[in-house]
């Protein structure tokens, strides 16, 4: 009997190989030759492949086969199960004699290149292949037997699917074998699409290293080659294939540089993507702007190449630095993108602030050929390098910078910050060269962008000078981009539009709470409850109130806007949902009142009492109709009716849900895996949120997100109910249904929302929800879409000289520094004085923290709750009325009080400024922490007590 210790070994083992069997197992013919899984689950295993798929089964089929206890001899049992299952392959796994990873690669490249180009291989003889393969041992008898029935009952299209479903799951070896039986039953056609020599059919030839793409010439080569002389070997009716052998070749440089080796990494850029690149390989600053999905990233890794390669041909090295605006993008084009095709050959290395690498930022700039970090980080070492600290990074030690996601090169954003550093020194070097001196080096400048905008105007003249302005920004010779002709997708265009509410009880009753608010605040609205506007109105009438400091107003105003939510979630989502979002508000203001050891009172006053019994009294029979079904919006049916048709229509439907809040993407994913109709047809729901804390929603870990985003990939989740972040930037699989839930942002989101479905048949599908004004703001979208590639048009049409003119007009080159003025801050909750900014320093280049004692003795710290949004253990919140200030972060073991501005009345130079909810909008510089005077200064304290 075999210990426990050999069961949990052969448990890891077949764990360790999860994702390789999933590709490899036949799950019905391996089920008839297991005899320790009982016949109930078995069928459920079954069930499960014939819905789901033969991969979605076998995560099943292995749950069952390493669940505890086992029976003698499991692991034997299921290693005969896989080879008389005519799985020899998967069983040389279970062997511990796994293939070469070179094989392995190649037999990957094999199974995508079948695949790829299945639609051409639709016509072949199905019986005539099916009677070979069986013949060489390709095909079990029960495989044979299955395809024979599938062709008899489904046609020949049918039974060729089934074939090669069956013949990529075999043995080793199996493509060589598969290429001469195309030869042998005379598909001479399909035999050389699928990479068999054109002279085959000479005696002798069919094994000619020079031409068999599995010897001598590289499969990526031999694609290459077929590409450009595919009007040679085939007629009309497969030029189709030219486009997927394109396909295929973009997947197999991954494939192959993931592999290892220098032909393997070799990477082939589409026509329009070399057309794109060329000014920036012969060392121009340009902006690559092309669609979602049409392989900018590739773009850029192949000029990175070459210009390192250039570098190196003519013996100096280069430097390169890619920038993103996410931290999840760091990983994904480290691992997806830079380092498969730029490994052995360069060093490429990634840093954010997820990131554990215990060495400097300038060491590993010095250390590596290529870095991949957050924005943030190479302003912060710039910054350090202008105020001459050591470890500081200068724009001079770069040779290329490649900028993600480019349009944010604007006034504000961090790329910006950096983007001045290089146009002040440029500026400066016209001067030096001048006065005869040496001028600083500067880095090529590479932006890559889906959609530059239009900034907000509607006339062509404005929309030019927005893409200029960002030209200039970038310092770019030219906006490069391209029509992608047969590579282009369109998806469909639907608009399901929804029907009001023949009776909203539970809105009525928020009405009146909102009526008997506004009279209480004499307050009166000049717009509807629940639409845009009023939303604007009551956040304007809360900022001027504290300003004012007439907190009666100001925290009228702020139940206003928080009921103006619960009606709106009403109709987007559940009741319960809108009613549970308007219970947990009210509760958190009761804890605001409270303190944990009762030490101190925390003030309440008449207006905040009357607040709370207000919605006390309304607590029970809000509850009661948010029960109620038949008073549930039209929105929700119509979501669940376009789902129902996107998986009753697709053999496989994969999609993602845009939504606008945090709080409705994940009430909308437990809504759908609690629907038994989605669950029917195999929805398998999961949210995906953004990081920021600009929410009271608890946000996603980057770790979290690419979880998900993982699960969706594999198809553990084939449907993400996404916030904007799902927008730009991240590395999601393409889809073939997008929709748009009650929302709708500017022209750049909707060409990335609608970049999201690339799959082919996929859908884009607008459903309204009641005050979104979706169809409206859709329509002026598509216009602004057509005025920014009119305007891109225009641009491209100038001549070098008009255009430099206009750049130059725009760059006018702004000096970093700090601004100087009084700034103070005031609680937002009770109007007192807090602290100036002399009192605030900044850690890391983004959290204020406040660590004088004084301060100290303003707040207390609370304990959050497991639904907060913040990392940190302990918020801090006034001692006086309970306005909650920030966070109480650990920095390096250290409490340090960091506060969000949002939370506070900001007055700059004698001025109280109404709106100012990101310290990005404050015109003040703050200092660093100083962690080591701070240190001691406890030490210090420490021993004054002692």
């Amino acid at each position: 009997m075999a210990s426990d210790n050999d069961n949990d070994v052969k448990e890891h083992l077949i764990e360790c190989y999860r994702q390789r069997l999933r590709q490899l197992i036949k799950v019905d013919q391996v089920l008839d030759h297991i005899h320790f899984i009982e016949p109930g689950q078995k069928e459920q295993i079954r069930q499960k492949a014939r819905t789901d798929g033969d991969s979605a089964a076998t995560d099943q089929l292995i749950s069952a086969v390493i669940a505890k206890p086992h029976v003698d001899g499991w692991f034997t049992a299921f290693v005969d199960a896989l080879i008389n299952g005519g799985c020899e392959f998967a069983a040389e796994y279970m062997k511990v004699i796994p293939p070469e990873p070179e094989v392995e690669a190649e037999h990957d490249q094999r199974v995508k290149l079948i695949q790829l180009l299945s639609p051409s291989l639709m016509d072949m003889k199905t019986e005539d292949v099916r009677v070979e393969c069986f013949s060489r041992g390709l095909l079990t008898l029960e495989d044979s037997e299955i395809i024979k029935a599938a062709t008899t009952n489904q046609g020949n299209m049918g039974g060729a699917r089934e074939l090669l479903r069956y013949i990529v799951r075999g043995r080793r070896g199996w493509f060589s074998e598969f290429l001469e039986i195309l030869r042998k039953t005379e598909h001479l056609h399909l035999y050389e699409l699928t990479g068999g020599s054109p002279d085959s059919d000479k005696k002798g030839d069919s094994h000619d290293s020079s031409t068999h793409p599995a010897q001598g010439m590289s499969l990526v080569k031999y694609l290459s080659k077929y590409r450009n002389e595919g009007s040679v070997f085939f007629n009309k009716r497969l030029q189709y294939s030219v486009s997927l052998v394109s396909e295929a070749l973009l997947c197999f440089t991954v494939l192959g540089a993931a592999a290892g080796g220098s032909e393997k990494a070799e990477i082939v850029l589409r026509d329009y993507q070399m057309d794109v690149a060329r000014p920036a390989l012969e060392g121009k600053n340009i902006i690559v702007c092309l669609p979602t999905g049409s392989g900018k990233t590739r773009v850029a890794v192949y000029i990175t190449k070459k210009h390192l390669d250039c570098r190196r041909a003519e013996g100096s090295s280069g430097k390169v630095v890619v920038l993103v605006n996410k931290v999840p993008l760091v990983e994904q084009h480290y691992s997806a993108e830079f380092l498969p095709f730029l490994k052995p050959a360069y060093k490429v290395e990634r840093v954010s602030g997820d990131c554990q690498l215990k060495i400097s930022f300038t060491e590993i700039v010095k250390k590596n050929d290529v870095i991949i970090c957050t924005a943030q980080i190479l302003e912060n070492f710039l910054e350090r390098s202008n105020k001459g600290e050591d470890e500081g990074v200068e724009l001079s030690a770069l040779t290329l910078i490649v900028i993600d996601e480019c349009h944010h090169t604007q006034k504000g954003e961090v790329y910006n910050h950096i983007m001045m550093r290089y146009l002040m020194q440029k500026h400066k070097n016209k001067r030096l060269k001048k006065e005869q001196k040496e001028p600083m080096l500067l880095p090529q400048i590479l932006g890559l962008t889906a959609s530059p905008g239009v900034g907000g105007a509607t006339k062509m003249v404005k929309v030019e000078d927005h893409i200029l302005r960002i030209c200039a920004n970038l310092d770019a010779s030219r906006i490069m981009t391209r029509d992608l002709g047969e590579f282009q997708r369109e998806p469909r265009k639907n608009n399901l539009p929804v029907e009001d509410r023949k009776e909203d009880p539970f809105g009525d009753v928020i009405k009146n709470i909102m009526n008997s608010i506004q009279t209480h605040a004499e307050l009166s609205p000049t717009s509807d409850f629940g639409s845009q506007n009023y939303e604007q109105w009551v956040v304007q009438k809360e900022r001027i109130a504290a300003t004012e400091e007439n907190q009666k107003v100001r925290i009228c105003s702020e139940h206003l806007r928080q009921y103006n939510e619960g009606l709106n979630l009403s109709h987007t989502i559940r009741m319960q949902d809108a009613f549970s979002f308007l219970n947990k508000y009210h509760e958190e203001e009761i804890q605001k009142k409270t303190t944990p050891d009762d030490e101190h009172v925390i003030e309440k006053t008449v207006t905040e009492i009357f607040l709370s019994n207000l919605f006390g009294e309304k607590k029970e029979e809000l509850q009661q109709l948010a029960s109620k079904p038949e008073y549930e919006n039209d929105s929700l049916s119509q979501l669940r009716c376009q789902i129902l048709r996107e998986f009753s229509s697709r053999k496989e439907a994969r999609g993602i849900i845009f939504t606008k809040t945090r709080r409705s993407a994940i009430a909308l994913s437990q809504w759908i895996q609690e629907d038994p109709k989605c669950a029917d047809v195999g929805v398998k729901a999961a949210y995906v949120i953004g990081g920021g804390d600009q929410s009271v929603v608890k946000p996603m870990t980057n770790t979290e997100q690419r979880d998900v985003l993982n699960k969706f990939r594999n198809g553990e989740v084939n449907v993400l109910i996404a916030t904007t972040v799902a927008e730009e930037g991240l590395d999601i699989p393409a889809c073939n249904f997008v929709i748009r839930y009650g929302l709708v942002t500017n022209e750049i989101a909707m060409i990335q929302a609608k970049g999201r479905g690339r799959a082919e048949d996929s859908s884009y599908t607008l459903v309204d929800v009641k005050n979104s004004g979706v169809a409206e703001k859709e329509c002026v979208n598509e216009y602004r879409i057509t005025l920014m590639n009119k305007a891109i048009t225009k641009i491209g049409a100038l001549n070098q000289a008009e255009y430099d003119k206009r750049v130059r007009s725009l760059q006018t080159v702004l000096k970093l520094k700090q601004q100087k003025g009084e700034v103070k801050f005031s609680c937002r909750g009770c109007s007192k004085h807090i602290c100036t900014g002399d009192d605030i320093q900044i850690i890391e280049g983004m959290h204020r923290v406040n660590v004088t004692p004084e301060f100290s003795e303003l707040f207390i710290p609370k304990e959050n709750s497991p639904n907060e949004q913040s990392e940190d253990k302990y918020y801090i919140a006034c001692k006086k009325c309970g306005q909650r200030w920030g966070s109480m972060m650990l920095y390096r073991g250290i409490d340090c009080p960091s506060i969000h501005v949002k939370n506070f009345v900001v007055s700059f130079n004698g001025e109280k400024k109404s709106k100012c909810t990101k310290w990005s909008e404050l015109p003040i510089k703050f200092p660093n922490f100083d962690y080591n005077e701070h240190a001691n200064r406890i030490v210090e304290s420490y021993d004054d007590e002692s």
